[in-house]
Order: structure tokens, then C-alpha cells, then sequence
């Protein structure tokens, strides 16, 4: 487990973490969400021993990152895919990884292949695509097979394949039972893949919920769409029963703040034949854009005003 308690850290007059509190589980995905600049990549920097905290601590497996022997065994992450010497191999990169931590060389070639990196792995980095410097970055991760990993917009650079073959990467990891915290702009992916959230906005903790617990239960609308014959008398019933009710052509009608299961019961009641039932949720976009809305930075707006400065 990591474990992330009153973390704060402080670059002069600029609290970059303020007090921050969470856990990221075993056997789920934890998506790790906030606008540029809410302080994701520095709370990972210091889950990872790389930048000291202000106060509080960060934990993995219930001792500091940096106290551990063979870190590359316990937590393997990638923060920055451009880090790594360009005038190595892939292959190389990797090697030397293994090395310094006792691993096996097979096991170099068998990350290898699981990431595609395949011939691609014997060129010197510098000529590789932001892509697989991305694949090259996950392999460093996974090289000694750790049970716990962190993984910072693994996503970016990669193509569509690339992006389902990442997807599928962190699931099966969880699956496995690590500890996977990932950290996306992706909403659309980090909806099909997290299992947990955790959103901050400037330093601060916002949520920290399952994913089906923020899209419910943020600042999610809820609407239910339902077809009768019997509009009249199913839109009598179901704003008898308290709900708001708008018609919206052939038959169907929208119902604001109830669940299908409700608006079903309802139809029962009156005898109204339902022909389409469908519950209609915010997305992950729009549950997030509203939870972080006082926590962006930077706008298009203010953006405009500098360029006209």
C-alpha cells in the first residue's frame, strides 16, 4: 500500500502540497487526478524519496521509499519518459536497471516483450518517438516486478493501440493485486480503467472515492430517459412522486433526480407500458471539471489577456 499522510511540501512562498491524505490499495487502479499544477507529479516525486516533504510522510509498504534495499523490487515508476541517457540502447537502459538491483538479465528481454518494444530495443534512445520512450519507461517500471507501481500520463505520445495496450497493462497489474496509482488528463480513459479516485486542486485533497461514488454522488447530474405510449399519464405519476419532468418528443419523457429503478416502479404503478429505460449519468469529464472548476490555474481567458498584454 502507499500510504500518504499530512504531506505538504513548500517551494518558498508557493505550497505546491498542502496537507495531503490518502492510501492507494492493493488489487485496484487509483487514478490520480488535478489540473496542471494541483501538485500530482510532486506527491509522486515524494512517494518515490525524490524530493524531501515539508511535512508529513509518504509511504510504501509502511516504510519511506528511500529506507528501502531494493527499491526496484518494491515500486517501480515512471515520472518523466525523457529521462533516460540517449545515447543508450533501450536495451542498455534496461540493463543497467537489472544490474544495479541484483535482477536477472532474462528478465531485461522479457520486458522487452512486454511492452513491444521488440528490435526497437537495440537503437540508441535519442532516436526514439515520445511513444516508445513512453513503452521504455514502462519497462523500467516493471523490471523488478514490483508490487507496487506509479505511473505519471503513461499515456501521452502513444496511438490509439497504444493507449488500449496501456489500459489493459494497468487493469491486469491490479488484477494481479499491486498497488497501481495513474496519473491521466485521459478522462475517458481513466473512467474505463480506474477503480478509485483521487482529485487534488492546488495541493489541496478534493475527493477520494470509488469511481462510481464521485460520478454519483460530486456534482453529477442524474437523468433518467424514458419511452410510453401513456405520456400524459406516466408524466402525472411520476411528478406526483416528486420528480422533475420535461417531454422531450416521440413519446419519451426526461425525469431530473430520480434512478430507473424509480421511474419503472412508477410506470408499474399507472399501468404505463415502458418501452426504452435508460439511466443517464455525468461523465467523469463533467463530474471533474466541476469538482476542480476553483482549482485551475490558468484559463483560456487569462491566457487571451497575455497575449494581448
Amino acid at each position: 500500500m502507499i500510504s500518504v499522510r499530512g504531506l505538504t511540501k513548500q517551494y518558498g512562498a508557493v505550497r505546491a502540497v498542502d496537507d495531503l491524505t490518502f492510501d492507494v490499495a492493493p488489487g485496484k487502479v487509483t487514478g490520480f487526478l488535478g489540473p496542471n499544477g494541483a501538485g500530482k507529479s510532486t506527491t509522486m516525486r515524494m512517494v518515490l524519496g525524490l524530493d524531501r516533504p515539508t511535512a508529513g510522510s509518504a509511504l510504501v509498504g509502511g516504510r519511506p521509499f528511500g529506507a528501502l534495499a531494493e527499491p526496484l523490487r518494491a515500486a517501480g515508476a515512471l515520472l518523466d519518459a525523457g529521462a533516460v541517457h540517449p545515447g543508450r540502447s533501450g536495451r542498455d537502459h534496461l540493463r543497467v536497471a537489472a544490474r544495479t538491483h541484483g535482477i536477472p538479465q532474462r528478465r531485461v528481454d522479457e520486458v522487452i516483450d512486454q511492452v513491444g518494444l521488440g528490435p526497437a530495443a537495440r537503437r540508441r534512445v535519442k532516436g526514439y518517438s515520445l511513444g516508445m520512450r513512453q513503452r521504455l519507461g514502462i519497462a523500467t517500471a516493471l523490471i523488478g516486478d514490483p508490487a507496487v507501481l506509479l505511473f505519471d500520463e503513461p499515456m501521452n505520445g502513444l496511438d490509439l493501440d497504444g493507449v488500449r495496450w496501456v489500459r489493459r497493462l494497468v487493469r491486469g497489474l491490479a488484477d494481479e493485486g499491486r498497488t497501481v496509482l495513474l496519473s491521466s488528463h485521459l478522462m475517458s480513459e481513466m473512467e474505463q480503467t480506474a477503480d478509485h479516485l483521487v482529485i487534488i486542486g492546488r495541493g489541496r485533497l478534493i475527493a477520494d472515492a470509488s469511481m462510481q461514488e464521485v460520478i454519483r454522488g460530486g456534482a453529477g447530474r442524474r437523468q433518467v430517459r424514458v419511452r410510453t405510449p401513456s405520456v400524459d399519464d406516466l408524466a402525472g405519476a411520476l411528478l406526483r412522486a416528486g420528480l422533475r419532468v420535461h417531454p422531450a418528443g416521440d413519446g419519451e419523457l426526461v425525469v431530473d433526480g430520480g434512478t430507473a429503478e424509480t421511474v419503472g416502479d412508477v410506470a408499474l404503478s399507472v399501468g404505463a407500458a415502458v418501452h426504452r429505460l435508460v439511466e443517464d449519468q455525468s461523465s467523469l469529464e463533467e463530474v471533474y471539471l466541476d469538482l476542480t472548476g476553483d482549482s485551475v490555474q490558468y484559463r483560456v481567458s487569462d491566457a487571451a489577456e497575455l497575449v494581448t498584454r
